[in-house]
């Protein structure tokens, strides 16, 4: 079974090739789990945006909320998520059904939601798991099921590895992740700044 250090107290990543960007958080360790506060800020063709976020993560780091702020020329937004940590989700208060079975949100704008399902899955190498999740648009923050696997590779130099797919998006990459659980190089979205 995988184990991680504790979380940075701050964590950026520089974001590449789809977005011009950066994304910025900051861990807090409540006694029942983890609290994300983060922010991204991006200009993707040709339109700026920044996506606000606060996620809770229960100890074994499923999401219980996420609350979104988004800002762009064309409209400002704002969306609730809650989970139950057993797959059943609300979005802003309304029984979200398309999302059951997910334990994880993932959000667009960020290279941070992807060490949710490492952390909480915990695979050994050569272990593999699907990772369904409820995903967030970044520009109008709609809510959509995303189907994801992660497949543990051995680690090299000390650094976790992941085949990564999200079929849906045509994505099939390696991630690469720090002792922390945290992405260092997401290829062809972000790289780890701090």
């Amino acid at each position: 079974m995988t184990t991680f250090t504790p979380p940075p107290d701050t964590a950026a990543w520089q974001h590449l090739a789809v977005r011009t960007g950066f994304e910025v958080v900051c861990f807090r360790s409540p006694p029942d789990g983890y609290r994300v506060e983060g922010c991204t800020t991006a200009v993707e063709e040709g339109e700026a945006w920044v996506v606000d976020y606060v996620i809770e993560l229960d100890s074994g780091w499923a999401t219980r909320s996420a609350r979104l702020e988004s800002r762009s020329a064309r409209a400002r937004r704002h969306i609730v998520l809650e989970a139950d940590g057993a797959g059943h989700w609300r979005v802003d208060g309304a029984p979200a059904s398309w999302l059951d079975g997910c334990l994880d949100v993932d959000l667009e704008s960020s290279a941070l939601t992807n060490a949710f399902p490492v952390h909480r899955l915990r695979l050994g190498v050569g272990a593999a798991s699907p990772a369904p999740a409820a995903f967030v648009r970044a520009a109008d923050l709609a809510v959509e099921r995303l189907e994801q696997h992660y497949a543990r590779l051995p680690d090299d130099g000390g650094r976790q590895r992941y085949d990564y797919a999200a079929p849906v998006f045509d994505v099939a990459c390696r991630l690469t992740y720090d002792e922390s659980g945290l992405v260092l190089d997401y290829p062809g979205l972000a790289i780890r700044a701090a």
